[in-house]
């Protein structure tokens, strides 16, 4: 069946509050998904941010983002007041994290203190049902809040080392703001049930996004320090990242831990599995990140000082993705398979039976005929992208790209102002013969690089775009049409 979809993340919806939520232009977006034909809404990971703000270094892989926590939803609640939600009001476009962290915490602690005077029994019920990720991480935040935010690696070695008095004094003088965090983790996966479910019932699926890696600062790592290469002090042995390449000298450091993949074999990939369930209770699809690095990954020695010592090492393979189906069940999985792609990661696509990634930005050197080109897609079964979260807009593409590229993209896609470029790529996209094609909403408004979501290897700004506005009803009918000229429309239409 030939469908397609938007990607969107959620901090990029818009709301009045400095970040999108799970509230009202969360809805109206599945409405505009649903009248403009879309099967799909494609999100990128929802866990809280981290180092950076990235939705891809968390503190845990099994949290969610309190800022999505709708703030009028809250107040419907009978949580927090009118007047309190005035002083969250922001005029600014972008997301500003410093500013979300100094303000938006105080706020859910007041909505908190409300909610303990009247707790519902069904909280209880949420917190026992996810104990075995939920008390870690709760306590994690708490112990981190009371040291300043300090990582857990300089945290004194009771708590480090999670030793059991340590811990049971942690848990006692820390209760209030443990309770805290479940909280939050149970307003927010109250509120993204509901988007969900009202999603699904237009008949819009949503894909959820997970990076291969955790964060070195993370309650993973803290609660399950055995499943990572650590030394005696907790610290990473070797760490993650991309070996020196046409784009980079000195190679990407990315700085997580790598897996202890032994270990996790031996405990049946327990870590994973548990991992993939929670998004499987969470999303409909999941898009893993950096698939690669299943099938061999790149290590680098702790405290290198570029990528460029690092050496491949061959990964855990199908094993793994056996155990997680074993566990999970027939979970639809989309493998992000791009970059230098060798013949062992090609098997492993085709043992599990993925469906992978191709990017049209990737498409038109025009010295070398590219796996990316319509004409050259080998199966069905993939994901075409114009671009994904880590590639300029498509306009911007167009603008920044080497001459010969754009050229070669003009001419093949028979791409022309007056239909706008963007549209000439996501047409390009939707005819392909690939199952699915996804399409960003910075393309469906034809928007230039400055609404680019994320720049690799840039540190600063960013993560932190947001529409002001969601598409209107021109752009809705057009998306449609396109839908409809290419067999994409969901069964029935």
């Amino acid at each position: 069946m030939r469908t397609s979809g938007v990607l969107l993340p959620i901090f990029s919806l818009p709301s009045p509050y400095g970040v999108g939520t799970l509230g009202k232009s969360a809805y109206e977006f599945a409405d505009f998904l649903a009248r403009a034909g879309q099967s799909f809404w494609q999100v990128l990971p929802t866990a809280p941010t981290g180092f950076g703000d990235s939705p891809y270094q968390s503190f845990s892989s099994f949290a969610g983002n309190p800022y999505f926590i709708d703030l009028d939803l809250l107040k419907k609640d009978k949580l927090l007041r009118g007047e309190e939600l005035a002083g969250a009001r922001t005029a600014g476009g972008r997301v500003d994290y410093a500013a979300l962290y100094r303000t938006r915490f105080p706020l859910l602690r007041r909505a908190y203190e409300r909610f303990i005077l009247r707790l519902p029994p069904d909280f209880f019920e949420y917190c026992r049902k996810n104990d075995d990720w939920l008390s870690d991480y709760a306590l994690f935040m708490a112990i981190k809040d009371a040291r300043g935010g300090a990582s857990f690696d300089v945290w004194e070695d009771g708590l480090k080392f999670r030793r059991p008095a340590a811990m049971r004094r942690a848990v006692k003088t820390l209760a209030h703001d443990v309770g805290f965090y479940k909280f939050l983790q149970y307003e927010f996966e109250k509120q993204w049930r509901a988007l969900r479910a009202y999603a699904n019932e237009r008949g819009v699926r949503i894909i959820g996004d997970i990076p291969i890696y955790v964060s070195a600062d993370s309650a993973d790592v803290w609660a399950n320090p055995k499943d990572f290469c650590l030394d005696r002090a907790l610290r990473p042995k070797k760490v993650a990242g991309c070996p020196p390449d046409a784009f980079s000298a000195d190679g990407q450091l990315w700085g997580n831990p790598i897996y202890d993949w032994r270990y996790q074999a031996r405990h049946g990939f327990s870590f994973w599995c548990r991992r993939i369930a929670r998004q499987a209770a969470f999303f409909d699809v999941l898009r893993i990140d950096h698939f690669r690095g299943f099938a061999s990954y790149y290590a680098i020695p702790a405290g290198a000082a570029t990528a460029a010592t690092g050496q491949w090492e061959k990964g855990p393979g199908v094993t793994l993705f056996r155990a997680i189906a074993r566990a999970v069940g027939d979970f639809p999985i989309i493998a992000e398979d791009l970059g230098c792609i060798t013949p062992d990661v090609k098997k492993l696509l085709a043992a599990c039976g993925y469906p992978g990634m191709k990017v049209l930005q990737f498409a038109f050197d025009p010295h070398t005929p590219s796996d990316y080109l319509p004409h050259r897609y080998e199966t069905k079964n993939a994901v075409v992208y114009v671009g994904t979260h880590d590639n300029d807009t498509a306009t911007g593409w167009m603008r920044s790209a080497p001459a010969e590229e754009v050229a070669y993209a003009v001419r093949y896609l028979g791409l022309n102002a007056k239909e706008g470029y963007a549209w000439g790529f996501m047409r390009g996209a939707a005819a392909s013969a690939c199952d699915t094609a996804i399409y960003t909403a910075q393309d469906l408004l034809s928007l230039d690089s400055r609404a680019r979501l994320n720049t690799p290897s840039v540190a600063a700004g960013n993560w932190t775009w947001r529409l002001t506005a969601l598409p209107g009803r021109q752009v809705e009918r057009r998306l449609y049409r396109l839908t409809a000229d290419f067999g994409r429309l969901p069964q029935g239409e």
